[in-house]
């Protein structure tokens, strides 16, 4: 008997709704379509030697469209795409003139977010030299450090963090012996003189010739790692990165051309550069920028830019959230969720803050994404509702069809902290479905070089981060060093990095899982979990560093250690808190615990201002130097 059609098509269109929510389609679709449309672009700008995102810049700025669009706007001011080639050209034709620069020469740049960064950045591109971009907190050996490791011959300093290159550091700059083939690094300190000896200048366009060098694998930025494990390394980002990566954002978040991105991530960080500046101009659309990361500030610069999007990375949402409500002082009304912002995207939003950010600022969409800087993949979840919640990426049927074999989860050797090989083949084995495992990524063992360039002048660090023979001979892999787990529904989830996992009676403890169930518990504004080593004991005994909302009280500390003991397997609970006013962070928001993990629980290395308790009995009580001789002389066994 035949189905009426009015009866068929709701039918239909029930199973088709069913199906796509099953294996993910349509999500699927759009992060295909992003991929193949990022990829096919840089293929196109290789075939016409010009990979060099000066072009692009060009290009917007000569189209009657897109010439008189603001790119970007900074503390009230806006420049078009016109006028920022304009001054590009000029800060070019300075860097020329004045200091010599020529094509494919690497240039240091210690600076704040700010216009100069950006237009010396792009006169750098524009005379086919390279910037390396330098983190304006380092100062002493860590600066040194990365200048070195730059080779660049000239660094320039922004006059607002000139207090960083003390005397004792131009005077290592300036020796004949500081770089490793010889000769001095000079330093210009980019003041008001300056600036105004280019727009002085005219601009002149060099050739193409100077910029033909460039091939998608080559050097488009130096960009230093965070350092949380020790000196930050030199990992370089190359072209096929930039476009990729920036044409890949810009479809994937829907950005529009009438959209305003607001960063205020530090312009030294690859995610501001790659996944904010490279989606505004792939998207030739408009990204307002701030200075520096503040929750006093950052809402108010959202709304006065008319911002649409906005960018985040580490603890930042966390921070945002912490802050007092802000009240307008003559109607006394909310402001919080008085703001166009319809999406959020950045890496490192925690579960526990996730959804209260969303409804407290009414923000529709995360965008959460994980890559490494020198990595060359991630992984990416666009979410709208509570199925794909503190997942760092998403994928259906057909993306891991597509796209699968690029990506593997491996099992691991917990003792050893290396990938779980096995005695009879040698070889690697993936985890099973929810088993936390290494994330690696895919690279072609004989073309290793096209698609991840590793660090800076140094093979040794670059091949540390290969791994051959995963699940086939003669394979090679990508080791991201972080340990996540893919469920059966296709959703990702960071488990820990590897070195911050600790083992405690047997057991592994992730961090990031005791982390986010602390930041549960009201009191708790800000939680660092790690492991501590402790005399006579095996493993490491875990320890919270904790920012609290009020003072810790014995109530207050009773109700943490209940939350604990009630939420967690008794071997995951922290045995000792570290009661803190902050947390010591990178430039981005991310918690340097190894700082932390050196310090551990010993109150004679712990800050007078922090307060140290253990827990006794069910409850968290005061840890003192008598408490550490117990412990030390085996009296105590934990």
């Amino acid at each position: 008997m035949p189905v009426p059609l009015a009866l068929a098509a709701p039918a239909a269109a029930a199973f088709l709704a069913y199906l796509n929510a099953r294996i993910g389609l349509s999500y699927d679709l759009v992060l295909i379509s992003s991929f193949l449309r990022g990829t096919l672009r840089w293929r196109l700008a290789e075939l016409q030697n010009r990979v060099n995102l000066f072009y692009l810049l060009e290009r917007h700025a000569l189209s009657r469209r897109s010439a008189n669009k603001t790119f970007f706007c900074f503390e009230g001011r806006e420049w078009t795409y016109k006028e920022t080639y304009e001054i590009t050209l000029k800060y070019g034709t300075w860097l020329k003139n004045k200091h010599g620069i020529k094509p494919r020469e690497i240039v240091a740049m210690d600076f704040m977010n700010s216009p100069e960064f950006i237009f010396l950045w792009l006169g750098l591109w524009s005379i086919g030299a390279q910037p390396a971009f330098i983190n304006y907190n380092l100062g002493g050996q860590p600066l040194l450090h990365c200048v070195r490791t730059s080779t660049a011959r000239l660094l320039l300093v922004d006059e607002n963090v000139r207090e960083k290159i003390t005397p004792n550091v131009l005077d290592e700059l300036s020796s004949p012996s500081f770089r490793e083939n010889g000769g001095p690094t000079e330093v210009a300190f980019f003041d008001a003189a300056a600036i105004s000896e280019i727009e002085s200048t005219q601009g002149i366009r060099v050739p193409d010739e100077a910029r033909e060098w460039a091939k998608p694998e080559d050097m488009a930025i130096l960009i230093y790692t965070s350092g949380t494990t020790g000196l930050p390394k030199p990992a370089v980002v190359g072209w096929y990165k930039l476009i990729l990566g920036g044409t890949f954002c810009s479809l994937w978040t829907t950005v529009r051309a009438d959209d305003r991105i607001y960063t205020c991530m530090p312009l030294y960080h690859s995610s501001a550069v790659v996944l904010g500046f490279g989606t505004t101009l792939h998207a030739g659309t408009s990204i307002c920028i701030g200075r520096k990361f503040s929750t006093r500030t950052f809402w108010k610069e959202v709304r006065q830019s008319n911002s649409t999007v906005i960018q985040y990375v580490g603890e930042t949402c966390r921070y945002l959230l912490a802050a007092p409500p802000e009240i307008d002082p003559e109607t006394g009304e909310c402001l919080d969720s008085k703001n166009n912002v319809r999406l959020a995207f950045g890496n490192g939003l925690r579960p526990d803050v996730w959804e209260k950010f969303k409804t407290r600022f009414g923000i529709d969409a995360i965008g959460e994404f994980y890559a490494a800087t020198e990595g060359m993949s991630g992984a990416w979840n666009l979410s709208r509702n509570d199925f794909t919640r503190g997942a760092i990426g998403r994928n259906g049927l057909l993306a891991l069809m597509l796209l699968g074999y690029t990506v593997t989860v491996v099992k691991i050797d917990w003792e050893t902290e290396q990938p779980w090989r096995d005695p009879k083949t040698g070889l690697c084995r993936k985890a099973d479905t929810n088993e936390p495992g290494e994330l690696l990524y895919y690279v072609k063992a004989k073309q290793i070089g096209k698609t991840y360039q590793g660090y800076f002048n140094d093979t040794k660090a670059s091949n540390s981060k290969i791994l051959r023979n995963v699940l086939n001979e003669g394979d090679a892999w990508f080791r991201t060093g972080d340990v996540v787990r893919w469920d059966a529904e296709g959703r990702w989830y960071f488990h820990d990095r590897i070195g911050d996992t600790f083992r405690w009676k047997s057991e592994n403890v992730s961090t990031t899982e005791v982390s986010a169930l602390l930041g549960h518990h009201p009191s708790v504004l800000e939680a660092s979990v790690y492991g501590v080593a402790l005399p006579n004991h095996d493993g490491r005994a875990g320890c919270a560093a904790l920012v609290l909302s009020e003072p810790p009280s014995p109530k207050l500390l009773s109700s943490l250690a209940e939350h604990n003991l009630s939420s967690l397997p008794r071997y995951a609970v922290p045995l000792f808190l570290r009661i803190t006013s902050s947390i010591q962070t990178t430039g981005t928001n991310k918690h340097q615990k190894h700082v932390l993990r050196k310090v551990g629980v010993d109150p004679a290395n712990v800050p007078s201002t922090d307060q140290l308790y253990w827990l006794r009995d069910g409850t968290y009580v005061p840890f003192g130097a008598r408490q550490w001789k117990e412990i030390s002389g085996g009296a105590v066994k934990l």
